[in-house]
């Protein structure tokens, strides 16, 4: 009875799991930042290179 009463009142299992939940949910959500930030990266450069880049001529900065 009393292994029992001690696995009841043992949160150091409990804690590990909520450990373990938010550590995945921290990884999902960082992957998923990561590609959206390369998708953004991606069109940025294909439409720098597509309109030629900034002319840093005279000082114009316009794409």
């Amino acid at each position: 009875m009393t292994k029992i009463k001690a696995l009841l009142t043992d949160t150091t299992a409990a804690t590990a799991i909520e450990y373990a939940l938010i550590a995945v949910a921290a990884i999902t959500a960082m992957d998923t930042l990561g590609t959206a930030l390369s998708a953004t990266f991606t069109r940025v450069s294909s439409g720098m290179s597509t309109s030629g880049g900034a002319d840093t001529t005279a000082g114009n900065t316009t794409l």
